[in-house]
C-alpha cells in the first residue's frame, strides 16, 4: 500500500471559516422558517455547510435569524452576503463573526 495515496489531496484542501450572519427580515410578520429554508439553500449552492440557528430578539417583537455555517475560505463572503439580501423578506444580511475553522 502507497503511504502517499491522498496525501496531496489532503495538502490541498481550502482552509475552512466558521462564519456567523444575522438576517433582518423586513417586518415582525415575516416567516422567519422561510427565510431559513431559503438561505440553507443558498448557502448550500455557494458551497457552504449551515451548521446551526438561532433566534435573536432585537425590539419590539422584531427577531433576527443567525446562521452559522462553515464556508470555504478562498470563497469571497460578500458573495454570501449577497446571496442572502436577495431573499424575499430579508432586510439585510450582515456577517458578524468569522473564525478559522479548526478540527
Amino acid at each position: 500500500m502507497n503511504a502517499n495515496v491522498g496525501l496531496r489531496d489532503h495538502n490541498t484542501m481550502a482552509a475552512i471559516v466558521a462564519i456567523k450572519i444575522r438576517i433582518m427580515p423586513v417586518s415582525t410578520e415575516t416567516n422567519l422558517e422561510e427565510i431559513k429554508k431559503e438561505a440553507e439553500k443558498r448557502i448550500i449552492q455557494l458551497e457552504g455547510k449551515p451548521h446551526s440557528t438561532e433566534i435573536e430578539p432585537i425590539a419590539f417583537g422584531l427577531k433576527a435569524l443567525i446562521i452559522i455555517l462553515a464556508w470555504p475560505e478562498v470563497n469571497n463572503p460578500d458573495l454570501l452576503e449577497n446571496a442572502i439580501r436577495g431573499i424575499d423578506g430579508v432586510e439585510s444580511a450582515e456577517i458578524i463573526d468569522v473564525r478559522r475553522a479548526s478540527f
